[in-house]
């Protein structure tokens, strides 16, 4: 890297994000870092004004800058990707567009990740003030995480972070549809730390998570990362053949000690209870199975219809 490295890139995916933009645009700016700082923003197929507004701060930054405009909405985790193949700086973070990581905040994880010799760094935070609900989803995808990324125990995962540009570059090669971020990272360095930073109330727009979007981070945990699922579905084999092998003994010494008529209610419970079983089963096979096809086949993890630098990055 030569001496006109930035020695942080901030990468932020937005999505409906017109309202906080222009504030979080100007506290970046009002940033002090040694060596340097530029942001990324990608835009993740947004309906509001979120691009023309980040277009505008863009062309009239006088930090470098870059816009990446993605054709749809791919994802938050595809868009930090698309970000994170066109940084240049020697540490990048990842934040949110919504404010509720103070921009201030971003030079503790990086003070963090230079003063441990981190290879990423995340956040934590004494209080989420987010809905009951977002808590609770994130509690659980921690609490999945610790079963399925090869991570340090009890390590709190989060989606604002510190990263060395080593690891931004290794994380950046996937050319997965679903990835996921932190899996990805835990793929590459388990050299991670964490420090506490303060979050905030949003001051403006809604979140643009629902469970719906929940439930498919829980899958792509879940799925791209682990073979977890595929040995439960072995012990689950195992466990429901052994109790209907102890059923078949029942039933066969039931009946010829009491000659007792097999019963119509217990054989249909029986079946129904195995028919499920198998189907869960397919099921969760079928998402590996559907994920190698479309990974086979090309889907692309993100499409830039438009990439856009501030005049102090074209320098």
């Amino acid at each position: 890297m030569d001496e006109s490295t930035p020695h942080l890139s901030i990468v932020i995916p937005l999505f409906n994000a017109a309202l906080t933009l222009p504030t979080l645009h100007q506290e970046l700016s009002a940033l002090e870092v040694s060596g340097g700082l530029e942001l990324i923003l990608v835009n993740d197929g947004s309906r509001d004004e979120t691009e023309a507004v980040a277009l505008k701060l863009t062309r009239e930054s006088r930090m470098p800058m870059t816009f990446l405009s993605l054709s749809r909405n791919f994802g938050e985790h595809n868009a930090v990707l698309a970000g994170l193949r066109v940084v240049s700086g020697r540490y990048v973070v990842t934040m949110d567009d919504d404010l509720q990581n103070p921009p201030s905040e971003a030079l503790k994880l990086l003070a963090t990740a230079k003063a441990e010799n981190r290879d990423v760094v995340f956040a934590i935070y004494d209080r989420k003030e987010h809905s009951w609900w977002r808590n609770a989803g994130s509690w659980l995808t921690n609490l999945i995480a610790d079963f399925v990324v090869e991570k340090p125990r009890k390590l709190y995962l989060s989606s604002f972070r510190c990263m060395s540009r080593f690891v931004a570059d290794e994380v950046a090669k996937s050319r997965n549809p679903y990835p996921y971020i932190d899996g990805l990272i835990f793929q590459v360095t388990q050299n991670a730390g964490t420090v506490r930073v303060r979050h905030v109330e949003r001051s403006a727009g809604s979140s643009g998570y629902n469970l719906h979007k929940l439930v498919r981070l829980w899958i792509s945990m879940l799925v791209n990362v682990s073979i977890l699922p595929l040995r439960l579905m072995t012990f689950a084999g195992m466990i429901v053949s052994a109790l209907g092998f102890l059923a078949v003994i029942e039933v066969v010494l039931e009946h010829m000690l009491h000659k007792t008529p097999t019963g119509w209610s217990s054989l249909m419970a029986a079946v129904l209870l195995l028919s499920g079983t198998q189907l869960l089963l397919l099921g969760i096979l079928g998402e590996y199975v559907g994920r190698i096809y479309l990974g086979i086949s090309e889907k692309p993890q993100s499409v830039v219809r438009e990439k856009v630098s501030s005049p102090r990055t074209e320098v």
